[in-house]
């Protein structure tokens, strides 16, 4: 891979167009703002990771990148094209160009797990059947799979078994850009690491860029090239970013903003009492939080 496209700063030099750019981007469900003036340039073969607390909008922005969630304000572009734009036909021809790992791996339960990854080549190719069965198993291989779960069905499988089955079918277009919503969550930490290797050997792929969104430091240091850290839009005065970190994982451990500290080190700080006060405000019938918006939205 070549080394400038994962600096970031190759890109704010303007030496390379970015593949993917979010221009002041909100989200409002209803009377909650969930992401506010959202602005990313991801340059192509970089690695992009995407932490925060529980409801600060880390899955929307995924789901707003692929046009599964439109703007309320601002735009996503594609190599400059506008998502926003886009007919539904043209978004569908854009999917496949992503690949997209969905947190609970979201196979069909009533196909084999051969079924499940040849799926996007039997609705979007007119490769051969016998081609089609060549790559699923060397898609299957890919990830560490026996070849005996392709006959398997997703319930056979185990957690960790499902999501290497997902980034297989995730793998199967040959994608430009691979999403992943929270890869290694339910795992225990050997499974997590095998699918953080996983993450690091797709990138190996000619002209792949990622974005993995987690709360995961171990994932985040691992396969990162650059962090970004979102904060809940309740916790911040109007005029501030939502974006509070931009920066390589070195660059974050050695961060002292005392938000990104709490969230490195795990310290629940006065988060107990702030959510006795959040219940109580609901309790009293207020406006509900713009946290409880994101996590019906990342649900």
């Amino acid at each position: 891979m070549n080394a400038t496209l994962t600096e970031p700063e190759a890109d704010i030099a303007g030496a390379n167009p970015p593949l993917l750019r979010v221009e002041s981007l909100s989200v409002r469900f209803g009377r909650q703002d969930v992401l506010r003036e959202i602005s990313i340039d991801l340059a192509e073969g970089q690695t992009l990771v995407v932490l925060g607390e529980s409801g600060c909008g880390k899955t929307v922005l995924l789901k707003s990148l692929i046009g599964l969630v439109k703007p309320t304000a601002g735009d996503v572009l594609f190599e400059g094209r506008s998502l926003s734009r886009m007919s539904d036909r043209q978004l569908a021809h854009l999917r496949t160009r992503y690949g997209f790992v969905f947190q609970g791996a979201a196979l069909f339960d009533s196909l084999t797990i051969a079924d499940n990854i040849a799926f996007p080549l039997r609705e979007h190719t007119r490769i051969p059947a016998a081609e089609i069965s060549e790559i699923t198993s060397a898609l299957v291989a890919e990830v560490g799979l026996p070849t005996s779960v392709l006959a398997k069905k997703p319930v056979e499988l185990s957690g960790g078994m499902r999501k290497r089955a997902g980034l297989a079918r995730a793998l199967a277009l040959d994608p430009q850009l691979v999403l992943y919503d929270e890869p290694t969550t339910g795992l225990d930490p050997i499974m997590s690491d095998v699918i953080n290797e996983l993450i690091l050997k797709v990138r190996e792929r000619p002209k792949v860029t990622s974005v993995v969104v987690t709360h995961d430091m171990h994932t985040a240091r691992k396969v990162a090239d650059r962090v970004i850290m979102l904060y809940p839009l309740f916790r911040l005065r109007a005029a501030e970013p939502q974006i509070v970190f931009d920066g390589t994982p070195a660059e974050l451990d050695a961060c002292t903003d005392p938000r990104i500290r709490q969230f490195v080190e795990g310290r629940a700080g006065t988060r107990l009492m702030e959510l006795h006060e959040e219940q109580a405000r609901l309790d009293r019938g207020e406006a509900g939080q713009a946290s409880d918006a994101g996590e019906e939205a990342e649900a």
